[in-house]
């Protein structure tokens, strides 16, 4: 399972970026993927994830301002984030796990992509 993400970079608040994750050797349509987020000092928390059923989740912070979303034909996962904010800077990490497996104990990370917002 390879991840690779993209799109991350230094950007004034109130601005947009978009974030891409290119995925090989899994089923892609098939498997659960996520967006989650380091910041310096603190622990790696989802940020917006589409489970393999449909659903989607988006962190409270988050909500209204990012849109999570996959291109199964190229392989790829997006998150658009609007409306930046100081706050959001963090290094930002692509994931993926196979239906019916727990994400906390199974699953493929990227290298991360770095954002960061300039108040």
């Amino acid at each position: 399972v390879q991840l690779v993400e993209s799109g991350g970079g230094l950007v004034q608040a109130g601005g947009s970026l978009r974030l891409s994750c290119v995925a090989s050797g899994i089923t892609f349509s098939a498997n659960s993927m996520g967006w989650y987020r380091q910041a310096p000092g603190k622990e790696r928390e989802p940020v917006a994830v589409r489970y393999s059923g449909g659903s989607i989740y988006y962190a409270a912070p988050v909500k209204g301002r990012f849109t999570i979303s996959r291109d199964n034909a190229q392989n790829t996962l997006y998150l658009q984030m609007n409306n930046l904010k100081s706050e959001d800077t963090a290094m930002y990490y692509c994931k993926t796990w196979p239906p019916g497996k727990n994400p906390l104990f199974a699953g493929s990370w990227g290298q991360g992509t770095q954002v960061t917002v300039s108040s």
